[in-house]
């Protein structure tokens, strides 16, 4: 068996609405509750548990979707609808825009924990050794 990725927990004020705000955003489901985890399970099967933890606990993470075009467009309209601040870039220095990175498209947003959000529509282009 080759390793893969099965699941991670994502730390949350709110772990529901951490978990509807990304499940909405990409067009996902939420799953139902397990324990203290709220999960949102992927397109190659990974899932994201969202656990609610005290704020302070929260470290933030840089979480990174790979999607379509048709998806991107779908979830952009809905970032923008809702009033979501976005940038084409991480550090949030342009913001109101997109990316255009390794011929895709590209753009940052926080979800309500503070996490960065990032949906690309190409793959990063990795440098091998």
């Amino acid at each position: 068996m080759s390793v893969e990725l099965n699941h991670t927990i994502v730390h949350s004020r709110d772990n529901r609405e951490s978990a509807t705000f990304l499940a909405h955003i990409l067009g996902l489901e939420v799953g139902s509750e397990w324990g203290p985890f709220v999960p949102v399970a992927t397109g190659n099967g990974v899932t994201l548990d969202f656990a609610a933890v005290p704020a302070e606990s929260i470290v933030t993470q840089h979480y990174a979707f790979l999607v379509s075009d048709e998806e991107f467009d779908a979830a952009f309209e809905r970032i923008e609808r809702a009033g979501i601040t976005y940038f084409a870039d991480p550090h949030g220095r342009q913001p109101g825009e997109i990316n255009h990175h390794h011929g895709g498209r590209g753009v940052y947003f926080l979800d309500p924990a503070g996490h960065g959000m990032e949906i690309i529509t190409r793959p990063y282009a990795i440098p091998q050794p």
